[in-house]
């Protein structure tokens, strides 16, 4: 028989969750236990997922927010359904209207990187195809938690408190003024075990559910959001958030160690993924070198990272067509690139991001992976006033060289890097992963789907795996507990390894797969505050 890399045998079944009838996980235990309560409640995968992010715009504001933006990868019916809810560029912003204000380089704050939220569009898409329940019931945790308030688990305090000193040292602007005032009353940021609260929000998301989201891009909340805009002199208007709305995507898959894996395609970066897993389908991971396993990890990821950067952008805009970058012929000719040594490809320096993941699924076999994000934590700086909404700086990733693939143009979406991941097995579900953490996420999938389909570890071992990421160049960084002897062998061969003592740089992961069985196994990753919360 056929080893199943789904079935443990019990020494390795350390810490794994199982349940039968549902399962969220993600960074928060409050935010996974809103969505049990829905699940409890009657509702379905769907629902959970999605009581779950909006809790999460409260309870984790380090990493995403109401105006920010969404994915999803959603099995229902039998089939796998992507969601893209990515914002575009306001439509009356442009490259030289940045450069007349003495920008080089999109700026990481303020209004110019603001791009239109997706994520309340995605949520009520989402609710209407799939849902079960009320719209405006997903809402009810979260909008307790802000009102009620909530003690701050240790890993968002120690964001927030960084975040905090990053921005009294580089907002300086009257615009500014809101996000001190919401997240950092009395110019404290709450700590670990410090209970915050905000009235605003628990304001704004009933206003939400209540109207289905129109509140947000037809009503008093744009008419806020686009006024503060004007009154600060950002580009976004009350066209571009009226004619805005998540949009459904058909996922793309590459086969790897006999399961598909699917990404959603550009403008995220999953593409990146599978151009990595096929380079790597082509040789022996499983070596009994494991210098020589990590080698060539790293190497098919820098390849696809390279090209990834070359192409992805708005698929409106996009020259390549990726069924032709995850072609055999592509694939092969990146795998001829690898030798002993470490290369030097030429790619942006990746960075870090602000970003959350979540993963859910219940006993009728719906399944769904989940990420939300403002970017580099609190995204912009700007939040609208009297509203709690935070707008990301999404837009920071567009380059203003008209040569680039990913420049600035009006209504175009940018290089987005939040991905969510999904598995499946003969045509059938496996279930939901990711990893969140900016340009680590492809880095991140890459290396739980080797751990899992290479070296058949369960779901908390994958997660629990020291990681490696690539910097740019032949840099790499480790974990402090990344093998020593191993650091030193990639030294020897090329690579420019540096060990990083911040486990968050590495992503945090979540993870649901169901076996044979039915039987769903769940795992948080340990880099966060997470839980899986089971039924």
């Amino acid at each position: 028989m056929k080893f199943d890399p789904l079935y443990y045998p019990y020494n390795s079944q350390r810490n794994v969750v199982y349940s039968k009838q549902g399962m969220v996980a993600t960074s928060h235990p409050l935010a996974a236990q809103a969505g049990l309560e829905i699940l409890r409640a009657g509702g379905n995968a769907i629902d959970a997922a999605l009581a779950t992010a909006i809790s999460l715009t409260v309870l984790e504001p380090t990493s995403n927010g109401i105006g920010g933006d969404a994915f999803a990868l959603i099995w229902s019916g039998g089939e796998l359904h992507g969601l893209n809810a990515s914002g575009p560029a306001p439509e009356s912003i442009s490259v030289a209207q940045v450069k007349e204000r003495g920008f080089k380089d999109m700026p990481l704050r303020g209004w110019l990187p603001v791009t239109v939220p997706g994520a309340p569009s995605g949520w009520i898409a989402a609710s209407e195809r799939f849902g079960r329940l009320p719209f405006l019931q997903l809402f009810q945790p979260a909008i307790k938690y802000a009102r009620d308030g909530f003690p701050v688990p240790a890993e968002v305090g120690r964001n927030w408190q960084r975040a905090l000193a990053i921005f009294k040292e580089g907002l300086r602007g009257e615009e500014y003024k809101p996000w001190f005032d919401t997240f950092a009353p009395g110019g404290k940021a709450p700590g670990p075990g410090d209970v915050w609260n905000c009235e605003d929000m628990a304001q704004t998301l009933s206003k939400i559910g209540e109207t289905d989201a129109e509140a947000f891009y037809h009503g008093e909340l744009a008419e806020k959001i686009c006024n503060f805009s004007r009154q600060h002199g950002g580009f976004l208007r009350g066209e571009d958030l009226a004619e805005y709305q998540a949009q459904w995507v058909e996922p793309l898959k590459s086969e790897y160690r006999g399961y598909d894996v699917w990404e959603l395609p550009p403008n995220g970066q999953g593409l990146v993924v599978l151009m990595a897993l096929n380079i790597l389908s082509l040789l022996d991971v499983k070596t009994s070198d494991p210098v020589e396993n990590y080698h060539l990890q790293i190497e098919a990821l820098k390849l696809a990272f390279s090209q990834g950067k070359e192409h992805i952008t708005d698929p409106d805009y996009m020259i390549a067509d990726p069924r032709d970058l995850l072609s055999a012929e592509n694939t092969r000719q990146k795998r001829e690139l690898i030798g002993y040594e470490a290369l030097n490809p030429e790619a942006k320096k990746p960075s870090s991001g602000g970003t959350v993941y979540l993963v859910s699924a219940d006993g009728e076999g719906n399944m769904v992976s989940y990420i939300q994000s403002n970017f580099m934590g609190f995204g912009s700086g700007i939040v609208v006033p009297e509203t709690g909404i935070a707008l990301q700086n999404r837009g920071a990733t567009f380059s203003l060289d008209q040569n680039s693939i990913n420049c600035l143009a009006p209504g175009k979406k940018t290089y987005h890097t939040i991905i969510p991941g999904f598995l499946t097995r003969k045509d059938e579900a496996v279930g939901p992963f990711g990893v969140m953490g900016g340009y680590m996420q492809p880095q991140g999938h890459l290396q739980v789907l080797v751990q899992t389909l290479d070296y058949h570890e369960n779901p908390q071992t994958a997660l629990d795996a020291p990681r490696w990421q690539w910097l740019g160049g032949r840099r790499i960084a480790v974990e402090a507990d990344f093998p020593q002897e191993i650091a030193l062998a990639l030294k020897r061969r090329g690579h420019e390894v540096e060990k990083l003592l911040e486990k968050g740089s590495f992503g945090r992961g979540q993870i649901i797969w169901r076996n044979q069985q039915g039987v769903l196994v769940g795992a948080t990753d340990p880099r966060a505050d997470g839980q899986v919360a089971a039924w």
